[in-house]
């Protein structure tokens, strides 16, 4: 994305910064230098990116296809109140709570491949039958064919520890 930067005299300290038609417009203190505002304008550009990632980010989807695994998978007996994106997951992949069937999927999983994101939905729909990581759960989960392929990519990506 282009960026425009307008300096301004009116501006003491504070830099914002939004998009306007395909270009990132930076508002910024005219006495500001370049080396001072260049990683300010990337955090921001960094921050407008991620927002604008997960605002395409498609609850239905997801929850579609937990559907498809819950079938395929489980015999369709599964039930839940909700599957959703969220961004507030920084080291979890995803997260369950059984008691209430809520499952929650971290917006990082959605650039990562598409059976990568199952495994980790596999996973979070077991905790619904098996709250723990015992092996009544792990036999669920490894009924996918590639949860072993997505753990060693999630282990090569540094986002999973080798023993949970």
């Amino acid at each position: 994305m282009d960026v425009k930067i307008v300096r301004s005299q009116q501006r003491v300290k504070t830099v914002s910064a939004r998009a306007v038609d395909g270009v990132f417009v930076v508002q910024a203190p005219a006495h500001m230098s370049d080396a001072d505002l260049q990683p300010v304008i990337d955090k921001l550009l960094k921050r407008w990116q991620g927002r604008q990632a997960r605002s395409s980010l498609d609850d239905a989807v997801l929850e579609r296809r937990a559907r498809e695994l819950n079938q395929q998978y489980f015999g369709g007996k599964l039930r839940w109140q909700s599957i959703r994106w969220v961004s507030n997951q920084n080291s979890l992949h995803g997260s369950c709570t059984p008691s209430q069937g809520t499952i929650r999927i971290s917006h990082r999983l959605a650039a990562m491949p598409t059976f990568v994101r199952d495994y980790v939905l596999m996973h979070e729909l077991a905790h619904l039958l098996e709250a723990n990581h015992g092996p009544r759960f792990w036999r669920l989960v490894n009924q996918f064919p590639r949860t072993e392929r997505a753990r060693g990519y999630l282990m090569g990506a540094g986002l999973v520890a080798t023993e949970e």
